[in-house]
């Protein structure tokens, strides 16, 4: 489990949990409002697939206390970033904070692991409520595409040279 004790607007634990026999058939009904289909899979269980038969990605459910809200995914890429993907929340459990606590999560895990590389994810140009929620948690643009997406990354906090 990843934990990193932050909570939705609710006060409910998010935390990041592996896809197992227990909960993969709630994760892959997870689904976007209606108006986010353009820019994330109708079910969640497209992106289950995809971390099936990839080498790059792994699925991770979204848990607020002990009930299945979402799900996110993360990868490492061939220089050593990680990324964010495929990322839904529930249409029932959205605008309650459950995704910020998630990317916080996953990007303060990811970006904990050795050799300090950036933590990166992409989204579509069109959707301004993602990036208004990735501006705001840190991540900035890099130019770059990625598909039709935008390339957004959050570079590690740089060492303080007054502590030893």
């Amino acid at each position: 489990m990843i934990d990193s004790a932050l909570s939705d607007r609710a006060g409910r634990r998010v935390t990041l949990r592996p896809v197992d026999d227990d909960n993969w058939r709630t994760v892959a009904d997870v689904a976007p409002r209606d108006d986010q289909r353009g820019w994330v899979a109708a079910l969640a269980a497209r992106y289950l697939l995809l971390s099936m038969r990839s080498d790059v990605w792994t699925s991770l459910a979204v848990y607020a206390d002990e009930t299945v809200v979402g799900h996110v995914m993360w990868g490492v890429d061939d220089d050593g970033s990680r990324w964010i993907g495929g990322m839904v929340i529930d249409a029932a459990e959205q605008d309650r904070g459950v995704g910020r606590a998630a990317v916080r999560t996953l990007a303060a895990w990811l970006g904990g692991q050795d050799g300090g590389h950036p933590v990166r994810l992409s989204y579509h140009p069109d959707n301004a409520s993602a990036a208004r929620l990735y501006t705001s948690l840190g991540f900035a643009p890099t130019g770059a595409m990625e598909d039709d997406e935008l390339v957004a990354e959050l570079r590690p906090a740089a060492p303080d040279p007054a502590r030893p």
